[in-house]
């Protein structure tokens, strides 16, 4: 054991103010040093073994921190800030324009009825008035088919559950859902037609079909977290506190969605329940972990999903399955009823098939703090949107191209300005936060693994949970000192500037390999790159959004995320609402898509 005594040279953290973070800065950006190769089936049931057995796990956890800079940056690193052990903000008023104050004291169902007010009704449809162009179900066309009697909640139910026995029975199933109640959903489905057919809808997504990670406590159906054994040890006895305000509002909750294996991966290959596939291509990953309620947005099953967005969860997949995905300031939407795998990073997000049902459903969520909406048909002026260069450009060459033009043409249209700045220590705060999310999980989940048989833990998981329990106290205390430095950085620049661009990932959707579907598969250099740009909106609470700005030249979808002041989603959905308009005309059809409003 003496070798792992040896002491590396810690990186000599200079304080935060001496950082210059402006464009000219001498501070070094450093791409994600990923010593690990892709490891899958036969392999990764060796590498496993040799994780948990005593000695050899030992050392080859310490030459893994070691070689992915996890010793320099934290365990032996020397940093003078005090830990920050919450990223929670108090509340401030940053004077956001074009809003309005929604009164705190409202119910869910008058929240989102003072939302559809600020609504535009130049855009019914949610990608193009032209019949000829693609276009996404939106709430508002579900509510506006009901409401005419087009159709009713419970032909589109009836056409759901067709879906996706059809899904089911396909050869490789999408993987969309762990759990579906079709005799529940009719009923839900049969109440709500009811409704209309009296004139007393409840709200505007009455009858408006909702998936929800399986994550996330919702009534008839356990929580698995993605696993075989957890809801047995953790059983599912009422809803969530954001699913009861979802179904106060009428909509149908239509069971829980596929996820990777405890939110420990990026791809969304579940051993247990099925590798969730990509609508626009079957043979690629779907990214993780809230897979499924990406998925099922995309593929027009849903035009909203609940997921959980601990490391990106929700932003990454909805980038890379063509749909916008929210996660809100940390403390916005209240996490009662969710597996708590990450406190202080994890919590409840939102995909949706536009930037308008993002709104809608924030607003029916969020807790009873000042809530500010934005009136999305007044366009804001002089927005100034912070990019740090090499960072932003740090990703494929389509990716890279496709995000620069869409930024480009988007501040050209409204005369809004980017000012180049610099973040620094992007790699430094990406390892703080994985050490964060890890230690967290292994923390919460210990109580479980003393009863578990490790057998029903699929084998990613299983090396997820070593590495996981492998973090010290010194790796973990230093992990929050560079929180407190992250934390002043982001708070200067917005000093600066209005939001934080960057592309959402960097990479596109990489191909689904046969030698995951049964083992998970190890991927650490493509899963640096699918959170590289996701970090912030978890380690600093920091609200976050990606808008899909076109694809790659394979047609797989490339998303744009804007990272926000605390607080002001209002700003956020403005800009991002501005950018999903100037991108419209770009939506493609997904190979595998459903339109339950279309006549047959």
């Amino acid at each position: 054991m003496g070798l792992l005594r040896l002491r590396d040279a810690g990186k000599v953290y200079k304080s935060v103010g001496e950082v210059d973070l402006g464009a000219n800065s001498d501070e070094v950006y450093l791409h994600p040093k990923v010593k690990a190769p892709r490891v899958a089936g036969f392999l990764v049931k060796i590498f496993t073994w040799i994780l948990e057995s005593p000695f050899l796990g030992a050392m080859a956890l310490y030459l893994l921190k070691k070689d992915n800079l996890i010793h320099r940056f934290l365990s032996f690193a020397e940093i003078q800030e005090q830990p920050l052990f919450t990223p929670n903000h108090s509340w401030e008023d940053f004077q956001e324009q074009n809003v309005s104050l929604i009164n705190p004291n409202l119910c869910p169902i008058k929240r989102v009825q003072e939302v559809v007010n600020c609504l535009p009704e130049y855009l019914e449809s949610a990608f193009s008035d032209s019949a000829s162009q693609f276009k996404r179900r939106s709430i508002r066309d579900f509510w506006n088919a009901y409401r005419s009697g087009e159709t009713t909640p419970l032909v589109v139910a009836e056409r759901f559950l067709s879906a996706l026995k059809e899904s089911d029975s396909s050869n490789p199933s999408m993987a969309f859902f762990i759990s579906y109640n079709a005799e529940d959903i009719i009923r839900q489905a049969e109440e709500s037609t009811k409704r209309y057919e009296k004139g007393i809808p409840i709200s505007a997504i009455d009858g408006v079909l909702v998936a929800i990670k399986d994550e996330i406590d919702c009534i008839p159906y356990p929580t698995t977290g993605g696993t075989k054994w957890l809801h047995k040890m953790r059983p599912c006895v009422e809803d969530a506190s954001c699913v009861k305000q979802l179904r106060s509002c009428g909509a149908i909750l239509v069971g829980k969605t596929n996820m990777h294996e405890l939110g420990a991966g990026t791809s969304g290959i579940n051993p247990h329940y099925g590798a969730t596939r990509n609508p626009y291509d079957r043979n690629k990953i779907s990214g993780g972990s809230s897979s499924g309620s990406a998925v099922v947005v995309s593929a027009g099953l849903c035009p909203v999903a609940l997921g959980v967005d601990g490391g990106g969860s929700v932003r990454m997949p909805a980038a890379l399955c063509g749909v916008v995905g929210l996660k809100p300031t940390s403390g916005r939407v209240s996490d009662s009823g969710i597996i708590p795998l990450n406190w202080t990073v994890g919590m409840p997000g939102i995909l949706s098939a536009t930037i308008e049902d993002a709104l809608i459903i924030y607003a029916a969520i969020s807790n009873e703090l000042p809530l500010f909406q934005p009136t999305l048909s007044q366009t804001i002026t002089d927005v100034q949107i912070a990019k740090y260069g090499k960072w932003f450009n740090d990703s494929t060459v389509d990716i890279r191209n496709c995000c620069e033009q869409a930024l480009e043409m988007l501040c050209n249209h409204y005369k809004w300005k980017v000012i180049d700045v610099t973040v620094p220590e992007i790699e430094e705060m990406r390892l703080a936060h994985y050490v964060t999310l890890g230690s967290e999980c292994f923390a919460s989940m210990a109580p479980y693994f003393t009863k578990l048989d490790y057998a029903e833990l699929g084998w990613d998981a299983r090396v997820a949970i070593s590495a996981y329990g492998a973090f010290s106290s010194r790796d973990y205390l230093n992990a929050q000192r560079i929180r407190r430095r992250q934390m002043y950085f982001h708070m200067e620049i917005f000093k600066m500037a209005d939001v934080i661009v960057t592309p959402t990932t960097g990479v596109t959707a990489y191909p689904l390999q046969s030698d995951a579907l049964r083992t998970g598969e190890l991927d650490y250099i493509n899963g640096a790159a699918l959170v590289r740009y996701s970090i912030a909106g978890n380690f600093l609470g920091l609200p976050a959004i990606t808008v899909p700005v076109g694809y790659d030249d394979d047609g797989l979808p490339i998303g744009l995320q804007f990272i926000g002041k605390p607080w002001c989603e209002a700003t956020l959905l403005h800009i991002a609402f501005a950018m999903q308009i100037l991108c419209i005309k770009r939506c493609k059809k997904p190979e595998v898509f459903y339109d339950f409003l279309k006549n047959e």
